[in-house]
């Protein structure tokens, strides 16, 4: 399209005092938007330039060549979407079944942890039942090893140790043989002694038990079948607040004080912090057992009775 001249034909340009400013002819281009001035513009060059191919006798563009070219194009964009859409399924499908799977995994180790919880609670109550059980048996434990030392020193099965009261009983130099320690004196002082609270006794060095004999054996006193001498020397561990106290307070005590007084016997006693005695001979410290009797056997009332076996 050729562009409209709107200047003088002579050539000249209107001067600014050829008339008013309304009177002036302004072009449309100047009025037209520039997009639409673009796209008339280049559509005007591309008709030109085809105008004048075909007056100078150019061959025209063969027109098969860009349809095959556009349908490689969709057929490769529908590839691509076909693909894209295949995958995007298969993703979907992967993610859906990961989803329900780490949904059971998650279920699956939340039971586990419910399971374990429960069982640590019945854990933890066997513990206690255990502790409980283990405390009582720590008790039980000790009062049977307080009761077998008990025992032991009772019995003279071991040697023992602690504060007591040395006692000595000598008789006068010109004692008659009726004015002499007896046997039977002795007794009452050990007997005493046991009553007044004393753990261990021991007479010249020979441990007393439950099953020991102080007795004469000719002219001598003999204890556990040893002869002993005077002076008497008797070794009694036990609270030395109240051991002599209390040995004057029972009778066996008393009857000893009497009688060491009437035939002039020399006593004299004192407290000792640690005194060592030693066990029983082994021949004191044996175990015995005792049966209680059957009821079969108790005499009937014709004044019979059974046969103990």
């Amino acid at each position: 399209m050729a562009e409209r001249d709107d200047t003088p034909g002579d050539g000249s340009r209107p001067t600014p005092d050829a008339g008013p400013r309304e009177h002036l002819v302004v072009p449309d281009r100047v009025r037209m938007p520039l997009l639409t001035l673009i796209t008339q513009q280049s559509l005007d060059e591309d008709y030109q330039v085809a105008a004048e191919r075909q007056a100078a006798g150019a061959p025209r563009a063969p027109l098969g060549r860009p349809p095959r070219v556009a349908a490689a194009v969709l057929a490769v964009f529908g590839v691509l979407v076909a693909v894209a859409f295949v995958q995007t399924t298969r993703n979907r499908d992967v993610v859906s079944q990961s989803r329900a799977t780490l949904v059971e995994r998650i279920e699956s180790a939340s039971d586990r942890r419910a399971a374990q919880e429960e069982r640590l609670a019945d854990l933890r109550d066997d513990v206690a039942l255990l502790e409980s059980s283990t405390r009582r048996l720590t008790d039980q434990a000790q009062q049977a090893t307080s009761a077998s030392r008990r025992l032991q020193v009772s019995t003279g099965f071991v040697p023992v140790k602690g504060e007591g009261v040395r006692i000595v009983v000598d008789q006068a130099p010109d004692a008659s043989r009726s004015d002499q320690v007896k046997d039977r004196d002795l007794r009452l002082l050990v007997n005493g002694l046991f009553e007044a609270g004393a753990e261990a006794v021991a007479i010249n060095g020979q441990r007393l038990t439950a099953t020991s004999a102080i007795r004469v054996s000719g002219t001598a006193i003999e204890v556990n079948r040893i002869g002993v001498a005077p002076p008497f020397t008797v070794e009694a561990i036990g609270d030395v607040r109240t051991l002599q106290s209390r040995f004057a307070e029972t009778s066996t005590g008393a009857s000893f004080l009497v009688t060491a007084d009437y035939y002039r016997l020399r006593v004299t006693m004192q407290n000792v912090d640690e005194l060592a005695l030693p066990a029983a001979p082994v021949g004191r410290r044996t175990l015995r057992t005792i049966t209680p009797p059957d009821p079969d056997d108790r005499p009937d009332d014709n004044g019979g009775g059974g046969t103990n076996p």
